[in-house]
């Protein structure tokens, strides 16, 4: 092999990725701004609200699985209703590539999980760090008693809130209001349990740190 021919391994053992960049997110005003907030507090208020909201005597949304029933809204649907549910998945998702080749990506911008609960957590970040260049500013600076108190808030208050977020997910396949007794009794079943930690846990990592990631690298129609 002539030394022409040779292949240049000058890069051999590097990385291929590189290591992200933190995002500082700009606040941003403007009429799209505006619905991504009233999006954001519409969809979070439907979730946190729902399971404690009765019908008839049954929790507005339940989905008891034991049971093999599920209340929504007053109705009770039975596993040979499942064609309803399946016409209904099919009908949001045409929905929604209709609504992108329309219009863009109203889902990926104002309605995604990962959109509403990352919003939140930068809400929070802002709200206790203050704005962008402050946020910067922070980051760059040595570990001081005032950094120590900023970050620590942050991480609390997105630890409760990614509790609250767990907790309330399990409250849709468990009555809501026996599974707030069972924590404050310290009887709090394995699988619940699991569940609560296991969603807390993503919700804290992938609103808090991950955001734009999960887009890049998980989220197939992102990609």
């Amino acid at each position: 092999m002539t030394e022409e021919s040779r292949p240049d391994r000058s890069g051999e053992g590097e990385s291929l990725y590189r290591k992200e960049p933190k995002i500082y997110p700009r606040q941003v005003k403007g009429r799209f701004a505006r619905l991504r907030v009233i999006a954001v507090w519409a969809l979070l208020g439907l979730y946190y609200l729902l399971p404690w909201i009765n019908i008839n005597g049954k929790q507005s949304v339940l989905f008891d699985l034991p049971a093999r029933k599920f209340y929504i809204l007053g109705y009770t649907f039975w596993p040979q209703d499942f064609i309803y549910l399946a016409l209904l998945m099919i009908t949001a998702g045409l929905s929604l590539f209709f609504f992108t080749a329309l219009a863009g990506r109203l889902w990926c911008g104002f309605a995604c999980p990962q959109t509403v609960w990352t919003e939140t957590f930068v809400w929070i970040e802002r709200w206790v760090e203050g704005d962008r260049q402050k946020r910067m500013k922070l980051d760059k600076a040595p570990w001081n008693s005032e950094k120590i108190l900023r970050k620590s808030a942050k991480q609390a208050l997105w630890i409760l809130f990614a509790a609250w977020t767990g907790f309330t997910f399990v409250g849709f396949f468990t009555p809501i209001r026996e599974l707030g007794s069972n924590i404050a009794n310290l009887a709090l079943g394995p699988w619940e349990s699991f569940w609560i930690i296991f969603y807390s846990v993503a919700t804290y990592g992938n609103a808090g740190f991950l955001r734009e990631q999960v887009c890049k690298y998980m989220c197939p129609y992102a990609r």
